[in-house]
This record gives C-alpha cells, sequence and structure tokens, in this order.
C-alpha cells in the first residue's frame, strides 16, 4: 500500500528573482550582441579596409602611370647581363603637395605583386587610403639624407605587412617621372613610438650632418598591435634615368604597373 504524501504550497519565486533572471538574460544578450559587433568590426578592419584601400592605391598608381605614358621603354628580351652603368648623381625632385604622388616602390621579398603607392603625408588620410606615407621634413628619393615613409601593417591595405621578412642585402625599388631608385636593406629596428630620431638624416644619429642616401620605413609593430614600431633601414645602391628603363629584376612588374595602364 503507497501511502499519500501530504501535499505541500507550490513556491512563488519573489519579485527579487524575477528581476535578477531577467538582468543576467539582458546582459547575456547584450555580451552577444556586443560580441557580434566587435567580429564585424575586426572583419571590417582586416578585411574591408584592405580591399578599399587596394582599390583606391590601384586608382593611384594608374593616375601616376598615365603622367608616365610614353616614357617607359619596353621590357628588354632576357640577355647577358649588362655591365652597371655610371648615371652620375641622382636626380632629385621637389616634393610634391599634400596628397600628391611621389611615386611608386616595388619590393621583390613581398612578392611579384607587390607595388605601392608613395605618397606625400603621413596623416590618416593618406595612410588610411592612398599607401605608403612620406614623412614631410624628410629627403626625397635619391638625395642625400633620410627618405623616410610609413604605411599600415595589417589593415588599410596592409602596405608593410611583410616588413619583418626583410633580409640584409634585399633590394627596394622606388620610381619616379625621373628614374628608379634601388636601395639595399641592411637592417631592423624595434622601437616605442617616441623614437623619432630614427627619421633624422643620418637615422638614430641627431646632428649628424649625412653624407649617404637612407630610406627609413616605419610601421606599427606586433602585427597585430601598435605598442612598438618596427624600423627599416636600406642604403642606396644606385640609381638609373627613367629613359634607361627598369632594372630587370622588376621590368615585368614596372610594365604591369605602369606600362599597360
Amino acid at each position: 500500500m503507497v501511502l499519500q504524501e501530504k501535499a505541500r504550497p507550490a513556491v512563488v519565486p519573489g519579485a527579487g528573482a524575477t528581476i535578477l533572471r531577467g538582468t543576467v538574460q539582458v546582459l547575456g544578450e547584450l555580451l552577444i550582441t556586443a560580441g557580434i559587433i566587435l567580429l564585424l568590426f575586426v572583419g571590417w578592419q582586416l578585411w574591408w579596409t584592405n580591399v578599399e584601400s587596394d582599390a583606391k592605391q590601384s586608382a593611384v598608381i594608374k593616375e601616376f602611370a598615365q603622367g608616365l605614358r610614353g616614357t617607359v621603354p619596353a621590357v628588354p628580351e632576357p640577355g647577358p647581363a649588362a655591365a652597371p652603368v655610371d648615371y652620375g648623381a641622382p636626380v632629385v625632385s621637389a616634393a610634391p603637395g599634400h596628397a600628391g604622388t611621389i611615386g611608386i616602390m616595388y619590393i621583390p621579398r613581398f612578392g611579384t605583386n607587390y607595388t605601392r603607392p608613395i605618397v606625400q603625408g603621413t596623416t590618416g588620410d593618406v595612410l588610411d587610403t592612398l599607401g605608403l606615407g612620406h614623412y614631410v621634413n624628410t629627403a626625397m628619393p635619391g638625395a642625400v639624407g633620410n627618405f623616410a615613409v610609413a604605411g599600415h601593417r595589417q589593415t588599410h591595405g596592409a602596405v608593410l605587412d611583410n616588413i619583418h621578412t626583410l633580409v640584409p642585402g634585399d633590394k627596394i625599388y622606388v620610381q619616379t617621372k625621373d628614374g628608379y631608385y634601388i636601395y639595399v636593406f641592411r637592417n631592423n629596428q624595434i622601437v616605442m613610438p617616441s623614437r623619432t630620431d630614427v627619421l633624422e638624416p643620418v637615422p638614430t644619429r641627431p646632428g649628424i650632418t649625412p653624407t649617404e642616401s637612407f630610406l627609413t620605413m616605419t610601421s606599427c609593430n606586433p602585427r597585430f598591435g601598435a605598442e612598438e614600431r618596427i624600423i627599416a633601414y636600406a642604403l642606396l645602391d644606385s640609381w638609373r634615368p627613367a629613359s634607361a628603363g627598369p632594372p630587370a629584376e622588376i621590368a615585368a612588374q614596372v610594365a604591369a604597373a605602369v606600362g599597360g595602364s
């Protein structure tokens, strides 16, 4: 025989418990929404800003190329390496106005498709859209002193994403309307953002009169952060006027970027 339990009164949750449960639910929904917004923001930063910047930079290169139309010789047929030619002192152009195009940079270490415009200025409207920004108080390509540029590493075109892969001896080519300037990478350095001495005419040596032509490239470090700056230093090795045509190593890239525009 089964004994019947005495009926117990139903427990009705208090108003405080109901409010707490509702608050937790709302907070959970807010956290989920915030997480989705954060993911969308990261996607926008790491993908869409690159898409937009790549399109704009391609337009800048095309516009630059139109000004060179008919001045870029055809790609020469492969043959024996020619003896180096001394073209004398590099021609140095005057700096353009803000956001004006200086030229194009080619870095074979970064891939055969690496073709980036160099634009005057380092403000957001330049770096976030147009490509590599030239520090306005530094030298122009080929000049004695420090030709210094900045670029994003992971967003807005990621123009210097692979700066850490450069090895001593790598060549960096800068094309302007006057010709081609060939720099050779020497070393890199990690510094704090306050280290503006890397932009001195002789990098990191304030007050010293330069006798050589430097190229300094700056970007954020680490790749997905901005706590530090990575600095890449290069030294001018040679130059050739536009009439002599591009160096053989980048001739195909120049033809694709400029000759076909």
